[in-house]
């Protein structure tokens, strides 16, 4: 049993593969956590949802198991706060009941609304120069062309399923719909409501909705949350049916939270301006904090409102990263067919190490593009698609699980530069002296289900010629950012407590032998995408 002293968090990571429950202390240790997962349905068309039943059953299945387990007191348990994904999309009854499944971030039949909305006589990568230009003004982005953000989800539903549309009572995010559950209160934070496109982000210290916005792209405002808050605000006490159903005390409260890209980077420890890190989960990112509102359109990323009142934080999202390893073990290894009915799949991802680590660098110069399912940057390009490319007679498996574990590192290097140049005027700005350096961001800290991987890390600090720092128990950096969140809410911690709360299980150094074939590779890797962006989108042209 726990020291008495110490208060816990319950954290809910609720990803896309499954939702994490935790307990954490307000000073960020994790102290148990249980997983569930949860299945993921595609269909034809651009089609990805999930059923927001498996993810509500999952977490209370994870709660009481983790409650069960007596690791802490109950009544030490003063705090619960969710991180889920992000830009995905609920539609609610008056009485909370989700009329159909989620429409999940991966979702691109938006994509054809996307298209009429960006219908113009000018236009500049198919996007409307006229409307981007306002709603980057307002917004800091807008409406991408992918489809996959909550506004095309719901655009897509009235012109598809107006009778859906018209019952909906409530459209909420993943996020918003778990702290419904947990409290019953329609609201959302002003990070989980940015996929919208619809919130005036300008004052950091009021963002409210555009009005104009709203009328302009033609959506009911009553469905939308009215009630907007910040990531450390307390939504409620936890609602009475809850609290009984798991044994925790009706005034547990409940704190805000935000999606996961945001918790994400406060677990990951980077609470600084422009300190970077990279996520390596089914998707990946590098973001960090930043002093104010920017966009870079062309790339896909910008500054919206951080977890951490009044601040920014720059946002950017590639599609699949340990998602592609996923394919592999999923759909290639085990699929089950008739050359395989066996149901037993083995823990794969610790055998992949070991391959990876007795094959050379490079892969024998065989490239893989990890564009599975399209990707939002630096190119938003919802039609690309993933290869292997170079493959010959001479090579075998190894080449090829090492070449994923590589393409996803050349992957984040393509947006790494972009970031870099993002954020160099301020970096110099805090920084003169490093006005002539050709690494903005020197250091990385590393955090995702991939970070466990010793050997994929190494590989990062290869590609990228950067040192990765290995966040301790990086698994874990979703959840304890939520916990972060709850106890900067609640009282516990200020924001300046969290870095030295962060450990490293260890620091990787860029290995120079293999500095000339790693950017001969990535060379290439560009030109592929280059190559292939055309074909892609004669192959999968929506409609």
């Amino acid at each position: 049993m726990s020291n008495s002293k110490t208060k816990y968090i319950m954290a809910i990571d609720h990803g896309t593969s499954g939702v994490k429950t935790a307990i954490v202390s307000t000073t960020g240790e994790v102290i148990d956590w249980h997983l569930e997962e949860v299945p993921l349905h595609l269909f034809e068309g651009g089609g990805a949802e999930q059923d927001p039943d498996d993810w509500w059953n999952g977490f209370l299945k994870g709660a009481k198991k983790i409650i069960d387990n007596g690791k802490v007191a109950v009544d030490d348990i003063v705090g619960i706060c969710n991180t889920s994904q992000w830009s995905g999309t609920v539609p609610l009854d008056k009485d909370g009941n989700h009329l159909m499944n989620c429409m999940n971030w991966m979702d691109t039949r938006g994509a054809v609304q996307m298209e009429k909305f960006h219908k113009a006589l000018l236009q500049v990568d198919g996007l409307a120069v006229r409307k981007i230009l306002k709603w980057v003004k307002i917004t800091g982005g807008g409406p991408t062309l992918s489809g996959k953000d909550s506004i095309a989800h719901i655009l897509w539903l009235k012109e598809n399923n107006p009778e859906l549309y018209n019952k909906t009572y409530m459209f909420l995010e993943p996020q918003d719909y778990m702290n419904f559950k947990l409290t019953g209160k329609f609201a959302a934070s002003y990070a989980s409501i940015q996929m919208h496109w619809l919130t005036d982000i300008r004052d950091p210290n009021n963002i409210k909705y555009s009005k104009k916005l709203i009328k302009k792209i033609k959506v009911d405002p009553s469905k939308l949350p009215s009630d907007l808050r910040w990531s450390t605000d307390v939504l409620g006490p936890i609602a009475k049916e809850v609290a009984d159903n798991l044994g925790l005390d009706p005034e547990t409260k409940v704190v805000m939270g935000a999606p996961d890209v945001f918790s994400a980077t406060i677990g990951s420890g980077a609470i600084n301006d422009c300190e970077g890190h990279v996520c390596i989960g089914t998707s990946d990112w590098v973001l960090c904090h930043y002093p104010k509102k920017k966009t870079d359109i062309f790339h896909n990323m910008a500054t919206f409102p951080a977890a951490i009142p009044g601040k920014y934080m720059l946002t950017n999202e590639q599609q699949f990263a340990g998602g592609c390893l996923s394919f592999l073990r999923d759909k290639i290894l085990y699929h089950k067919d008739e050359l395989l009915q066996e149901e037993h799949v083995p823990d794969v991802y610790k055998i992949f190490d070991r391959i990876v680590e007795k094959t050379p660098a490079g892969s024998h110069k065989l490239i893989f593009t990890p564009w599975l399912y399209g990707e939002r940057a630096p190119i938003d390009d919802h039609a690309i698609r993933g290869g292997l490319y170079n493959i010959s007679l001479d090579m075998n498996r190894e080449h090829l699980v090492r070449a994923i574990f590589e393409g996803v590192a050349y992957n984040i290097k393509w947006l790494l530069k972009y970031v870099e140049k993002f954020v160099k005027k301020e970096v110099i700005k805090q920084n003169p002296e490093m006005k002539k350096a050709n690494k903005i961001m020197p250091e990385l800290a590393i955090i995702g289900g991939g970070a466990q991987s010793n050997v994929w890390c190494q590989i990062f600090a290869d590609v990228l010629n950067r040192k990765i720092k290995q966040v301790k128990d990086p698994i874990q950096a979703n959840a304890r950012g939520a916990a972060f969140m709850a106890s900067v809410g609640l009282g516990y911690i200020d924001w300046d407590d969290i870095p030295k709360h962060i450990e490293y299980s260890k620091i990787f150094e860029p290995n120079p032998e293999n500095r000339a074939i790693y950017d001969e590779l990535f060379a290439e890797y560009v030109e592929i995408y280059k190559a292939m962006g055309k074909i892609c989108k004669r192959l999968n042209k929506l409609g």
